[in-house]
C-alpha cells in the first residue's frame, strides 16, 4: 500500500517524477483524459441547460478500474495533469471517477519536472479549480455545438465527412481570403536606379540608391522616366553632402511562448507544428539521461515570456562564465496583455544541461529542438548587439544618392542566437569607405533596375501561427490541432511550406462564409476567446456565454437549413465521356481531393482520378507529362507513356530542351542533397565563429 498516489498524464513524466520520490510513493498515468463527450451524439443537453453528458472513453476500461484500485490503496491521492486548461480538467474528471474521499484527493501542478518543483508542488497542494475547469468546459461545449450544428449542412450540400468548426474554419477563411488577394492582385511596375561610385582616397567602390529628387521621395514607374533621369545625370558631379556616423543597437528576442517556438522550429530546423509539439511535450516529460530520467524544458503551452528569479540567476552564472560579465543583461520582457501569464516561458528546466553535452542521449528531433530553446533563452538575456552605422548622402545635379553601411561592433546576443524571419533574409550591409562631406567620388556606372510590386505572400504555418495570435483566434494549446485537422480534412495542402487552399476548401468556405458569415468571423472567434478568459478568472460563467451564444445560432442553423432545403449543389460536368455508359463524367470531392464519377450512381458505379497534364513535353519522348502527388503531397513528374514505352520519372519539373536520363536525375538529386549538406555545415560553422 502506497502512502501517496500521483496520478500524471504520460507514462514518461510518470518515470521522470519517479526519480525524485521515495519508495513509498507510486506514480501511474491515466494516458490523457479518460471521460468525453460521446461521439456518436451531440452529448449537450440543450434542454437541461447545456449540461455536458460525459463517458468513460471507449478502450480505458481496464485502466479506470486499476485507478481506482491504487487510490483505494492509498492514503492521499495527488492529481498532477499538465498545468493548463486541459490538465485541470482531466483532474477533475479523474476525481469524479474515482469517487473517493474528496479530503484524500488534491490537485498539483509544476511548470518544469525537476526535484525540487516536484517537491515544492506537493508541499503546496491545492483544490482543484473549477473556473479553469468550466473554462475549458465552455471551449468543448461550444465547439461540440458549433462542428455538430454546422457540419450536417456540410454534409447535405457538399458531401458527407466534412467538417465544421469555430476555430478551424475561421483559419482556411484566412487562408482563401489570402489567396483570393494573390489572385486578384495586379503588379504594378516600378525602378530603382543604383550608382556604383569609388572613393579615389582609398580605391573602394560601394553602391548608392537614387532616393531624392529636388529634395521630394522619388518614385519611378517606367522605362521612359529612367531614361530621363540617366540623360539628366549625363556629365554630372557626385559630391558627398551628408556623413552620418552612429551606433545601433540591437536586443534580443524574449524566451520562447508556444507560438513563438512553433514560428522559430518551422523556419530555423523545418518542423510541422505538430512535430514541433510532440518532440517538446517529450522534452518536457523527460529523457533517459545517465543519471535517470530528467525533464528538460518548461511546460511547452504558454503566451508567457517571463521566467522565474531561479533561472534568471543560473542564466547570468552560466553567461559570465562562458562569455564574460560584459554579454549579461538582467532583461524582463513584456507580456502580451492577452496574455493568460500562467507559466513562465519555455524555457531549459537544468541550465547546466548544454544541448552539446547531452547530445548522445537525445534523439536527433529532440536534440534539435532542445539546442533551439536552450539558445533562444540564454540569448534572452544577453547584451545586445551594437553596431557602427554610416549613412552617406551623395549629391549629383538635383537628385540625392543615399548609402548606407554598418559593421558588428559587439557581437553580444547574436554570439548565439538570431531570430528568424518569414520573409526574405534581412541583407547584411557592410561598412562604406571613410567617405568625407564635400568629397567628390567618381562615377563608375548607373544600373537601373526594374521590378514589380508582388501580391502577398501565402501563409505558413509560422506565419499563420503568428496571425491567428495576432487576431486573438484560438490560444496556444489550440494552434497545432487546428493547422493539422485542416490538412488532414484536405481543406488546405502544402505546396512546398506554403499553405494553400484546396478546392474543396474554397467550396466549403464559400458556403460558411455565406451562411454563417457571423460564427466563421475573426471578431468574434476571437471574442469568444475572451470570454473565456474571463471564466478562468472566475468573472464569468460558462453556462451564461453558451446560453447567450446558442439562441441566435440554433435560428441561423434553422434558417440556413430551410433556405438549402430546395437547393440542389449541381455537380460541375467534364468533358470526359464515361467508357461504361457514355454518360459525361463530373467533378466530385473525396478524402483526398477531386476526382471524377459518373453521374448515373448508383447504376454506374465507375469513378477515375484526374489527370494533371503539365505545359511541358517529355524530355525523352515527346509525349505529354502527368504531374502526380505521393501520399504525403510530394510532387514528382511521369510520362504518359511510362512506365511500359518511357521511363521519365523525376522529382524535378521538367523544362523545355532539357536532356535527361535516369542517370542524370540521380545525378541532380546527389548534387542536391550535397549541396544542401553544405548549407548546413556553412550554417553551423558561420554560427560558431
Amino acid at each position: 500500500m502506497a502512502d501517496k498516489l500521483i496520478i500524471v498524464e504520460s507514462p514518461a513524466k510518470a518515470n521522470t517524477i519517479k526519480k525524485f520520490l521515495g519508495g513509498s510513493t507510486k506514480v501511474v498515468a491515466s494516458m490523457g483524459h479518460i471521460r468525453d463527450l460521446p461521439k456518436s451524439k451531440l452529448g449537450v443537453d440543450v434542454e437541461k441547460d447545456f449540461e455536458p453528458e460525459y463517458i468513460n472513453i471507449r478502450g480505458k476500461g481496464d485502466l479506470i478500474k486499476s485507478l481506482k484500485k491504487d487510490a483505494k490503496d492509498a492514503k492521499k491521492i495527488y492529481l498532477a495533469s499538465d498545468p493548463d486548461r486541459e490538465g485541470e480538467a482531466i483532474a477533475w474528471h479523474l476525481a469524479k471517477i474515482l469517487e473517493d474521499d474528496k479530503e484524500k484527493i488534491t490537485r498539483v501542478t509544476f511548470n518544469e519536472i525537476t526535484k525540487n518543483a516536484v517537491k515544492k508542488a506537493l508541499d503546496n497542494a491545492r483544490d482543484i479549480d473549477v473556473n479553469l475547469v468550466d473554462a475549458q468546459q465552455a471551449r468543448r461545449v461550444l465547439d461540440r455545438i458549433v462542428g455538430y450544428k454546422m457540419s450536417p449542412v456540410l454534409w447535405k450540400k457538399v458531401k458527407r465527412g466534412l467538417s465544421a468548426g469555430r476555430v478551424q474554419s475561421v483559419a482556411v477563411r484566412l487562408i482563401c481570403e489570402r489567396e483570393e488577394e494573390i489572385e486578384n492582385f495586379v503588379p504594378e511596375e516600378y525602378w530603382n536606379i543604383y550608382a556604383t561610385l569609388l572613393d579615389d582616397n582609398t580605391n573602394t567602390e560601394f553602391e548608392a540608391r537614387l532616393a531624392n529628387m529636388n529634395g521630394k521621395k522619388i518614385e519611378i514607374h517606367s522605362k521612359e522616366e529612367v531614361d530621363g533621369i540617366l540623360e539628366d545625370l549625363k556629365g554630372a558631379k557626385y559630391i558627398v553632402t551628408e556623413v552620418k556616423k552612429g551606433e545601433k543597437k540591437r536586443n534580443p528576442a524574449p524566451p520562447f511562448t508556444t507560438s513563438t517556438m512553433q514560428q522559430e522550429a518551422s523556419r530555423k530546423i523545418n518542423f510541422t507544428l505538430k512535430k514541433t509539439m510532440s518532440v517538446a511535450q517529450t522534452l518536457y516529460e523527460g529523457v533517459k539521461l545517465p543519471e535517470g530520467h530528467t525533464g528538460l524544458i518548461t511546460y511547452m503551452r504558454t503566451d508567457s515570456t517571463r521566467i522565474s528569479e531561479e533561472a534568471r540567476v543560473a542564466a547570468k552564472k552560466h553567461i559570465t562564465e562562458t562569455y564574460g560579465e560584459n554579454y549579461y543583461e538582467n532583461r524582463y520582457y513584456r507580456t502580451s496583455k492577452d496574455a493568460q501569464d500562467a507559466h513562465e516561458a519555455i524555457r531549459p528546466a537544468h541550465i547546466e544541461l548544454k544541448p552539446e553535452d547531452i547530445k548522445q542521449y537525445l534523439s536527433n528531433d529532440q536534440y534539435k529542438l532542445y539546442r533551439l530553446i536552450y539558445n533562444r533563452f540564454m540569448a534572452s538575456q544577453m547584451a545586445a548587439a551594437v553596431f557602427d552605422t554610416m549613412a552617406v548622402n551623395i549629391k549629383a545635379k538635383d537628385y540625392d544618392f543615399k548609402a548606407n553601411g554598418q559593421s558588428i561592433k559587439f557581437k553580444g546576443f547574436m554570439t548565439l542566437y538570431i531570430e528568424g524571419t518569414d520573409g526574405k533574409e534581412e541583407e547584411q550591409e557592410g561598412m562604406l569607405p571613410p567617405l568625407e562631406e564635400n568629397q567628390k567620388v567618381s562615377k563608375k556606372k548607373l544600373n537601373p533596375k526594374q521590378s514589380f510590386t508582388e501580391p502577398p505572400a501565402r501563409y505558413t504555418e509560422a506565419s499563420l501561427v503568428k496571425a491567428l495570435e495576432e487576431k486573438g483566434i484560438g490560444r496556444p494549446s489550440t494552434y497545432s490541432p487546428t493547422i493539422t485537422t485542416i490538412l488532414e480534412r484536405r481543406y488546405i495542402e502544402k505546396e512546398q511550406k506554403q499553405l494553400v487552399p484546396t478546392e474543396l476548401g474554397k467550396i466549403v468556405n464559400k458556403l460558411l462564409v455565406e451562411n454563417f458569415s457571423d460564427v466563421v468571423n475573426v471578431e468574434f472567434t476571437a471574442d469568444v476567446e475572451t470570454r473565456f478568459d474571463k471564466i478562468a478568472e472566475g468573472n464569468e460563467k460558462w453556462k451564461d456565454v453558451i446560453r447567450e451564444f446558442y439562441g441566435p445560432f440554433i435560428k441561423e442553423v434553422e434558417k440556413v437549413e430551410k433556405e438549402l432545403e430546395h437547393v440542389q449543389l449541381v455537380d460541375e460536368e467534364s468533358d470526359v465521356v464515361c467508357e461504361l455508359c457514355g454518360r459525361k463524367m463530373v467533378y466530385k470531392y473525396g478524402r483526398f481531393g477531386k476526382f471524377l464519377a459518373c453521374p448515373g450512381y448508383p447504376e454506374c458505379k465507375n469513378v477515375k482520378s484526374i489527370i494533371n497534364y503539365i505545359d511541358v513535353p517529355c524530355p525523352v519522348c515527346g509525349a505529354k507529362v502527368i504531374e502526380k502527388k505521393t501520399k504525403r503531397g510530394k510532387k514528382f513528374y511521369v510520362c504518359e507513356n511510362g512506365p511500359d514505352n518511357c521511363n521519365y520519372i523525376s522529382w524535378n519539373k521538367p523544362k523545355v530542351g532539357e536532356k535527361w536520363t535516369p542517370e542524370l536525375e540521380k545525378e541532380n538529386n546527389k548534387k542536391k542533397t550535397t549541396t544542401r549538406k553544405k548549407r548546413k555545415t556553412t550554417k553551423a560553422k558561420t554560427k560558431k565563429k
